[in-house]
């Protein structure tokens, strides 16, 4: 379970600046956006791992957040379950305060960023916490409940 809530990260992530400037992906062209990531993914969920990511956005959606949105059709072609979430159908959840992964019954994974949406020290955090792992447990499923999958999502 991947867990993001920010309405930026790494502003400076060519990929992003290039999406700023009009660069598409080509659903029809795969190898123009396959990348080692999405190979990950694959091989994951190929082996019956559910990999589930749920953004909680701002609406309407933030530069960066959109340019997520145009290529989330890339982790759903890998096999990602991609969910949304806006703040205002959240207002009544207890959420966590950092993003971030949960990886089985004890381990989490935290990412650590500065106000602007860059890595700070540690950057990922590896946790092990049966307690902090049920924690943000709850706090996902709770949410993903709510959220509108990715094929059904029209941003504000």
């Amino acid at each position: 379970m991947h867990l993001e809530m920010r309405d930026s990260y790494m502003r400076d992530d060519p990929e992003f600046i290039r999406w700023q400037q009009g660069h598409r992906y080509d659903s029809a062209d795969r190898e123009s956006w396959w990348r080692p990531w999405l190979d990950v993914v694959a091989q994951t969920t190929g082996r019956g791992v559910v990999m589930r990511r749920l953004r909680v956005v701002s609406e309407p959606l933030s530069d960066y957040v959109r340019y997520e949105y145009d290529g989330t059709f890339t982790n759903v072609a890998a096999g990602e379950d991609v969910r949304w979430l806006s703040r205002s159908r959240a207002r009544d959840l207890l959420l966590p305060v950092l993003d971030g992964w949960v990886m089985d019954e004890e381990t989490v994974i935290l990412h650590h960023f500065s106000g602007e949406g860059q890595w700070t020290g540690p950057r990922m955090e590896v946790v092990h916490d049966p307690a902090l792992a049920a924690q943000y447990v709850s706090a996902y499923e709770t949410a993903w409940e709510r959220a509108i999958p990715h094929a059904e999502y029209r941003p504000a």
